[in-house]
């Protein structure tokens, strides 16, 4: 695949999403490399989508520990059950936040965030890692965003 998406800036977040994920689908297929996987992912969404911050937490030795990520300096170490983050990986569902100022306990990383979406990536049934996307308005995220990151993760659990 080419290093350039094909993403009309007028469609709606459901005509993107649908075009996005079988182009993000050929740009992994066949490339073992997690972390490289990652990154590119990320750098889609960004590019599709615009959005404050994305990114991803690996679990690692019992905690959520930064990934590839697009946007500003973000919080490296997350504890299993805090914030939003720690939360979708403790209950393994995705989590929508309309205004992240009413989540309990979340974690500010950036003042900027308003709202948020977490969705889990699983290997062997257990939550892996979680992709973390973070808006600078509020209630961005729907349905719509849940659905298609959900598969986006079905995707990302085939590499893992």
């Amino acid at each position: 695949m080419s290093e350039s998406l094909l993403i009309d800036v007028n469609a709606s977040k459901e005509e993107k999403y649908k075009a996005l994920l079988p182009q993000i689908k050929a740009l992994v297929d066949g490339e073992e490399d997690v972390v490289a996987n990652l990154s590119n992912i990320t750098a889609a969404l960004k590019e599709a989508f615009g959005y404050f911050w994305i990114g991803f937490y690996i679990v690692k030795n019992g905690e959520l520990v930064l990934g590839p990520f697009q946007g500003p300096i973000a919080c490296t170490r997350i504890q299993k059950g805090k914030g939003v983050c720690g939360t979708a990986w403790a209950d393994a569902k995705t989590i929508v936040v309309p205004d992240v100022e009413a989540f309990p306990g979340h974690i500010a990383c950036s003042s900027a965030s308003k709202s948020e979406i977490v969705v889990p990536g699983f290997k062997n049934n257990e939550v892996a890692l979680v992709l973390d996307i973070d808006s600078d308005e509020l209630n961005t995220f729907d349905e719509i965003d849940q659905k298609y990151l959900e598969e986006l993760m079905n995707t990302v659990s085939k590499f893992l």
